[in-house]
């Protein structure tokens, strides 16, 4: 997104945001703007000073394209703390795959995913931090796949369930064509990740020590043109975004200056098209940030 639709973006947002006082006027506010664009939106909202929360949608379930890819690392480190994996484990790249619907292989398309850096270090040894490292900060879908082999899809459906996330589902790998075609497909809903994102900020999540380091990967995030995009540059975000065609997600943990902390998050489907979405969750999150800081 270049300077002037950002700079055009931030003066739209910041004029709307002048008369919001309550949660029932930022209600209204973020209606109107989700009601002025071409798709389906949810929002969570969770103030983690005030404990105030506003939701819209939140039940309903979206592809969960790459927000999935933050429960594949919560199993990474549960599995760590239980001592059955190790994060400097050296594992080989490999870019074969078994599909769960027959075992069948198949294999990543580079053209399809965001890091082709992994892609030459196929049959070379990668540390599972540096796989971990990948998946989230710049969205690497073949370290995903190698991770969520390693953790398995049954694990990490357990481990969101004991979190409270009932309806997120994690079945299976990037571009397993197979269980697509039979509908097993990764979903989620805006509540399910407010769960995991506001257990996260409270350190809740294996433990502290597991949900610091799993922070200090999300403020790595690269991408930053949704969520960050309009907020000011000392506000840290740790967060993990989704995108695939008319399908754009952001979810994660603002921190303001002065300590204050909220999660939110921002999912969309059937959009106009990627640029529309990026900024309509670009305004939504500039709205939210300047209600929280009255």
């Amino acid at each position: 997104m270049n300077r002037v639709i950002l700079l055009l973006l931030f003066m739209t947002t910041t004029a709307m945001s002048q008369s919001v006082h309550s949660i029932a006027e930022l209600r209204t506010q973020l209606e109107s703007l989700i009601r002025s664009h071409k798709g389906d939106f949810a929002i969570a909202f969770s103030d983690l000073k005030s404990g105030e929360r506003l939701l819209i949608n939140e039940r309903t379930n979206f592809h969960a394209a790459s927000t999935m890819k933050t429960p594949v690392m919560i199993e990474i480190f549960r599995q760590v703390s239980a001592n059955m994996i190790s994060l400097d484990d050296s594992v080989v790249v490999r870019n074969s795959f078994r599909s769960i619907m027959d075992g069948s292989e198949y294999a990543m398309d580079l053209s399809d995913d965001s890091d082709d850096g992994l892609y030459r270090s196929i049959g070379k040894k990668q540390t599972v931090r540096e796989l971990v490292f990948k998946m989230i900060t710049v969205s690497s879908n073949l370290a995903t796949n190698i991770l969520i082999e390693m953790a398995g899809p049954e694990n990490i459906m357990r481990t969101m369930r004991e979190m409270g996330c009932n309806d997120i589902r994690v079945l299976r790998g990037v571009e397993d064509g197979k269980a697509f075609a039979a509908g097993y497909n990764n979903t989620t809903t805006a509540y399910d990740l407010m769960l995991i994102f506001e257990q996260l900020a409270q350190k809740k999540v294996v433990d502290m020590d597991a949900s610091e380091q799993m922070l200090t990967v999300l403020r790595a995030q690269r991408f930053k043109d949704m969520i960050p995009a309009l907020l000011p540059s000392d506000v840290i975000v740790a967060h993990k975004t989704g995108s695939i065609t008319n399908v754009q997600h952001d979810s994660g943990i603002i921190t303001l200056p002065d300590g204050h902390q909220y999660v939110l998050i921002l999912l969309s489907k059937n959009l106009k098209d990627n640029k529309d979405g990026i900024g309509v969750l670009a305004q939504l999150s500039k709205a939210v940030y300047d209600f929280v800081r009255k």
